[in-house]
């Protein structure tokens, strides 16, 4: 009697761990994945953010997934650039993340290549692989290159120690060009764009 009671629990932990197990096995995939975003989350916000201009942003963030996978942050900001061979530009906005909130961040840099005209630009920036809010500032590099006049959307891949920055950008103005050069993230903004 004692022998067919035990085989009985025996049976009952051994279909609870079966039932349960995978079920917490996901569980643990899922918190795991709770500090990144979704591509729907990334192109509803950038509907919100880009408005009226961002009928392809579902293809640019798209081929980001695609390339990337799930960034842990965004930034939606804005940006002014100028370039006659050497440019530089200047942008602000607000870092989100899931685990640790809204921070603002701004950026400066210098680029050099084939590169002419100026533009105004709504900027999304997805972030990869962001360990904490400190990775995300320093010198991020990368080749950069837009052809537009009037509006153009874009995406480019800035990169700095294992961190990934993928800027998707919509631009008015008029700008032609290849460059070489860095964003500099930094907490504060700063005319020094080295």
């Amino acid at each position: 009697m004692i022998a067919s009671r035990f085989r009985s629990l025996a049976k009952l932990i051994l279909s609870l761990l079966l039932v349960l197990g995978p079920a917490s096995a996901a569980l643990a995939q899922s918190a795991a994945n709770s500090s990144q975003y979704s591509a729907q989350e990334i192109v509803d916000a950038g509907h919100g953010f880009f408005g009226a201009t961002s009928g392809g942003l579902a293809k640019v963030v798209e081929k980001a997934f695609n390339s990337y996978g799930l960034p842990n942050g965004y930034i939606l900001g804005q940006e002014a650039s100028g370039a006659f061979i050497g440019g530089l530009t200047y942008g602000e906005g607000e870092l989100f993340t899931k685990n640790a909130g809204q921070h603002e961040v701004f950026w400066q840099g210098p680029s050099l290549g084939w590169d002419y005209g100026g533009a105004g630009n709504r900027t999304m920036m997805l972030v990869y692989n962001l360990p904490s809010i400190d990775g995300v500032y320093g010198r991020f590099g990368g080749v950069s290159g837009s052809a537009y006049a009037i509006a153009g959307l874009g995406m480019t891949v800035l990169k700095r120690d294992g961190v990934l920055v993928v800027p998707i950008r919509t631009g008015v103005g008029a700008r032609l060009g290849v460059n070489v050069g860095y964003l500099k993230m930094t907490a504060t903004p700063t005319w020094n764009p080295f």
